[in-house]
């Protein structure tokens, strides 16, 4: 029996996209061949990102990671295909670079474990959640955010 059709959520984080790797890491989903339904280039508010990492406000990292998430543009994207949860964060390696696998996409491109330049959905439910925290709506700006007094 087939596995389900399934979409998962990845995003180039602000130093994939400012080192120019998101067609290179595009290119691997596709030979893979999951199929893009989704993607916006966006400069997430830090309103945004910690609604978006929401699950994370806990854990003493957060702060620096919504300052980090929210110093450049960054590239959401849905995926779509079989198993394309499990297959894609096998693709991106462990969390920790130095963790990560020749042929991931840390464990080729990237070093530093805060600076891991990919997120990907663990789950269908967390990319079901990521979807709709508004990275990919409209809304979403595509220039740095603006002060509250507009300067």
């Amino acid at each position: 029996m087939a596995a389900p059709r399934e979409r998962t959520f990845i995003m180039v984080k602000p130093d994939g996209v400012q080192r120019g790797l998101v067609g290179t890491i595009m290119e691997r989903f596709e030979k893979k061949g999951f199929k893009l339904v989704a993607l916006k280039f966006v400069w997430p508010s830090e309103e945004l990102l910690q609604k978006h990492y929401s699950d994370l406000s806990s854990r003493p990292f957060f702060p620096g990671l919504v300052k980090y998430m929210s110093s450049g543009p960054v590239v959401p994207m849905v995926w779509e295909g079989l198993n394309v949860v499990k297959t894609g964060r096998q693709m991106l390696g462990a969390t920790n670079p130095a963790d990560s696998l020749p042929g991931t996409i840390r464990g080729d491109l990237c070093i530093e474990v805060g600076r891991n330049i990919i997120h990907g959905s663990d789950s269908v439910e967390s990319a079901n959640k990521k979807f709709l925290c508004g990275l990919l709506t409209r809304k979403s700006s595509v220039g740095p955010p603006l002060q509250k007094n507009g300067c």
